[in-house]
């Protein structure tokens, strides 16, 4: 009797279980069926970082929020995704979005980083295999508070935690200030500890602004605390439907942020590489140089592997 019981107690939860990854992998499949689907597209410029000068301050956008850059001599990396697929692969199947763009350099032409920097913990900023791929002794990584635990057991030479208003400096020189912005952390339903924020990147009087994901915040109070910022990576995508938007700018807002943070030059990031959400792919852009209007010469980057020296004052 009772190993009858406890077989139909097996087969219920068993059940239960299947109708469970039934109900997900229904609906993984309707918000797949909303989504655009663009072709895969080649990019039309390749950077060579092994030609840009210690000297200066050289960035690329390689795709979604991961930008390379050499600043003053120290070569930083935001949030790095290089692999074909995001997501989780369960059972032989790999849940998540398709690159439709390509990266404009892979981890052997990215060399050794010395810093990479983490905003949060979704899969489309720290990506696991990426992250393994760029693991070096000689790379130092700050990412958010209680997300260091993901990193465990990559050869990174050191790994540091920050929350939103501390400052670290590193060994070349380079000031970092973890910044607060309007996100949220989880990486699964369970990580509600895990952090968020943003970064100001200061060296030799250049100040550079990367605020990861962020949704509409005034940014006002940047320009008082930090001083003029000379270049300002501001998230464009994944607005739609409406509801995203309390995580995820609109390309207006966006532009709005650029200005009220005293930013001289703009470049989009957070687009043109996965699709997240429903607007059609090429509409961030389009939004954010309409609000742009007259002052559109100030989005200096408008494509992957675009590359780029500071100062700008000849950019038109």
């Amino acid at each position: 009797m009772l190993i009858t019981i406890l077989t139909w107690i097996g087969a219920i939860i068993g059940l239960l279980i299947l109708a469970l990854f039934g109900y997900i992998g229904y609906r993984y499949w309707y918000h797949m069926g909303s989504l655009p689907k663009p072709v895969y597209r080649d990019l039309e410029h390749k950077p060579i970082p092994t030609e840009w000068s210690k000297d200066e301050v050289t960035f690329t956008w390689i795709g979604h929020s991961t930008i390379l850059f050499h600043f003053f001599g120290t070569k930083i990396i935001t949030d790095p995704v290089l692999g074909k697929r995001l997501g989780l692969r369960i059972a032989g199947l790999h849940f998540g979005p398709t690159r439709f763009t390509p990266p404009a350099l892979t981890d052997e032409e990215i060399g050794e980083a010395d810093l990479i920097l983490l905003s949060h913990a979704h899969m489309d900023h720290v990506d696991l295999p990426t992250l393994r791929q760029l693991a070096r002794p000689s790379t130092h990584v700050i990412t958010a508070a209680n997300t260091s635990p993901l990193l465990q057991g990559m050869p990174y030479g050191s790994i540091e935690e920050m929350k939103p208003h501390e400052t670290k400096t590193t060994k070349d020189g380079v000031k970092i200030t973890a910044i607060p912005v309007r996100h949220w952390g989880n990486r699964f339903p369970w990580n509600h500890d895990y952090g968020y924020q943003g970064y100001v990147i200061e060296k030799n009087g250049v100040r550079i602004l990367y605020p990861g994901d962020t949704a509409y915040m005034s940014m006002e109070h940047l320009k008082q605390e930090f001083g003029p910022i000379d270049l300002v990576f501001m998230p464009i995508g994944a607005y739609k439907p409406d509801s995203y938007q309390g995580a995820h700018c609109t390309p207006e807002q966006a532009w709005q942020m650029f200005k009220q943070s005293g930013g001289k030059w703009l470049v989009p990031i957070h687009w043109n590489t996965f699709v997240l959400s429903q607007e059609p792919v090429e509409e961030p852009m389009e939004r954010l140089l309409a609000a742009a209007g007259e002052e559109r010469h100030l989005i200096v980057m408008e494509k992957q592997g675009q590359t780029y020296t500071l100062p700008l004052e000849d950019h038109k």
